[in-house]
């Protein structure tokens, strides 16, 4: 399944796009059940998941809401 979504973390937009499925995997971020996830702030993507990392986040409002869609949905 795939979701979309923005999370407005203090005064940023973090829009974010991933692919999770019912059952957690190896694939999966800590082996939970997102397997590519996408972040983007103003267009830029800040944070890339593809089964591993690719770009890891190194802002802190990027990284809460990494915590939040790992929270939500992992």
């Amino acid at each position: 399944m795939w979701t979309n979504g923005v999370i407005k973390i203090e005064k940023t937009n973090v829009t974010f796009s991933m692919k999770h499925f019912e059952e957690p995997s190896e694939f999966g971020i800590d082996e939970g059940r997102i397997s590519k996830l996408e972040l983007r702030v103003k267009g830029k993507i800040v944070a890339n998941y593809d089964r591993g990392w690719d770009i890891e986040p190194t802002d802190n409002a990027v990284e809460k809401a990494l915590q939040y869609v790992l929270a939500t949905y992992n």
